[in-house]
């Protein structure tokens, strides 16, 4: 099954129903008539039965579209066995007391079946992914606040019937056509990008991203993959 991730909607149903779930990178596959949530994270992924599943799914989505200017060349080439001893590293952050112990456990026990197959696994400390919900709950909100103010009626989405002004067209189609929580992360990114709040707020957000997201490329230059729980 095909399916979008921004905040990990593939990954965290996937391991709560045992089954395989893959956000690839960003750019692999096309967004091309995807509702745009955050822009910046959105991506097209898969649910699976089976690791192979998910590799030959992946080689038919990925790659190039004209409709999608975010897509990268194709380079997803499926392979059953890896020809060298890969470098792994658990990042300590990731499995800390806010994660299930028992989950803490699979975790570990994968780290020590990757080892018994003669692959390196080793702790790696991330200081800045402490701070990535925090990162999520202002960048995401801000984007979907901007992507979601077409949904007004008129062009896009719901209409509402029985209105007498523009206002109460606006208001209403907007007030029946999104869910509590469409409506909470509206309201959240509307605050962080108003006058005011959008240095405070917004932009030191996007600094702490681009922290985070070199620490990332710096293990990534050492390690060829990272291990953390999904959830």
């Amino acid at each position: 099954a095909l399916g979008t991730d921004t905040g990990g909607s593939i990954r965290q149903p996937a391991s709560f129903n045992g089954v395989y779930g893959i956000k690839p990178t960003y750019g692999t596959a096309s967004r091309y008539g995807v509702v745009a949530m955050a822009s910046s994270t959105d991506t097209m992924g898969c649910f699976a039965r089976s690791a192979e599943d998910v590799a030959v799914v992946m080689s038919v989505m990925a790659g190039q579209d004209p409709k999608d200017m975010t897509t990268l060349p194709d380079f997803f080439a499926p392979a059953t066995e890896t020809s060298q001893q890969l470098k792994i590293g658990i990042i300590n952050e990731a499995m800390g007391d806010g994660v299930d112990a028992e989950v803490r456990q699979v975790v570990s026990q994968y780290a020590d079946t990757l080892r018994s197959h003669g692959h390196t696994v080793e702790t790696v400390s991330m200081p800045m992914l402490q701070h990535a919900l925090a990162i999520y709950y202002i960048v995401v909100p801000a984007e979907i606040s901007s992507n979601l103010a077409r949904y007004d009626g008129v062009r896009y989405g719901h209409r509402a019937e029985g209105v007498k002004t523009l206002a109460e067209l606006y208001g209403r189609s907007r007030d029946e056509g999104f869910m509590p929580e469409n409506k909470r992360r509206i309201m959240i990114g509307s605050y962080v990008l108003s006058s005011g709040y959008f240095d405070a707020y917004y932009l030191q957000a996007q600094k702490a991203r681009t922290l985070l997201i070199n620490e990332f490329n710096a293990l990534f230059e050492q390690y060829d993959m990272l291990l953390l729980p999904t959830a």
